[in-house]
């Protein structure tokens, strides 16, 4: 499809790792792998695992005897994320749809996502199956963008979508911050049988060291690429002008902030 969401194929996932990775996807990542190895689970599921960027965290928290299975739609994303782990690592790799998972029910003590819901087409269907494949007790972990009022990345990103194109703007940038509201997604989680329900607003600073390698990260690192293509147009224009947006606004501090809402759940 001409502005797929989920498409993150071709080198999209090297752009995604080592652009967005250090920048907006890191801080995130300690945090949910603190949430849940605090929790102790010997076996835990990643959805939507991307490159290993939280799968990294987990594996230096967990217990050496755990077993983290990590998937993704994308299996570019998971060439990238294999390769970060050796083979005794006790990590394994399957891509698979989140919405559709190939596990038995009751089969891991924690699942756990990192800004994946946001892209499910089908909500309900990806806490079903979180829900299926949780033991009686486990915990569901997941995290989601708060709105582009706080986080800059998205507004600098959008604006710059929008400036480009008076009509026909490349669509993604809305997708990541699509699911923001604590009580739709409470709700959603009830009515698939989880209790016990938390959710924290987080808020850290995104380290930026390389304001053009964020910039290839957020044009190339992501299907905007190939919605620009598709519409004529030359990612690198974009590239340059996210840049020096980003230069302009956080050069000083080589920082900027970030605001996720981490959900925790028990199954019923």
């Amino acid at each position: 499809m001409r502005d797929d969401p989920t498409q993150f194929v071709g080198s999209i996932p090297d752009f995604y790792d080592k652009g967005l990775g250090p920048v907006i996807f890191a801080g995130p990542a300690e945090v949910t792998a603190e949430r849940v190895a605090a929790l102790k689970p010997l076996r835990v599921l990643e959805t939507a695992g991307g490159t290993g960027i939280v799968t990294q965290r987990l594996r230096a928290r967990l217990a050496p005897e755990s077993q983290i299975i990590v998937t993704d739609l994308n299996g570019g994303m998971l060439e990238i994320a294999r390769a970060k782990f050796a083979a005794d690592a006790g990590v394994s790799f399957q891509a698979a749809d989140a919405t559709a998972l190939p596990f038995r029910d009751g089969e891991f003590d924690v699942v756990v996502c990192q800004f994946g819901m946001m892209f499910f087409p089908d909500k309900h269907k990806g806490y079903a199956e979180a829900r299926r494949v949780l033991k009686t007790g486990g915990r569901y972990v997941f995290s989601v963008w708060d709105s582009p009022a706080h986080n800059p990345f998205g507004r600098i990103v959008a604006k710059a979508l929008q400036d480009a194109f008076s009509l026909d703007a490349p669509p993604f940038m809305s997708v990541p911050f699509s699911y923001a509201s604590i009580d739709t997604i409470k709700a959603s989680l009830q009515d698939n049988g989880f209790g016990e329900l938390r959710a924290d607003v987080v808020r850290l600073r995104g380290p930026i060291a390389d304001f053009d390698q964020f910039a290839d990260g957020q044009v190339y690192g992501s299907p905007i690429v190939d919605q620009l293509r598709a519409r004529g147009a030359d990612p690198g224009l974009l590239r340059d002008e996210i840049a020096k947006s980003l230069q302009r606004e956080f050069g000083d501090v080589k920082s900027m902030p970030l605001q996720f809402i981490v959900f925790e759940a028990t199954s019923e």
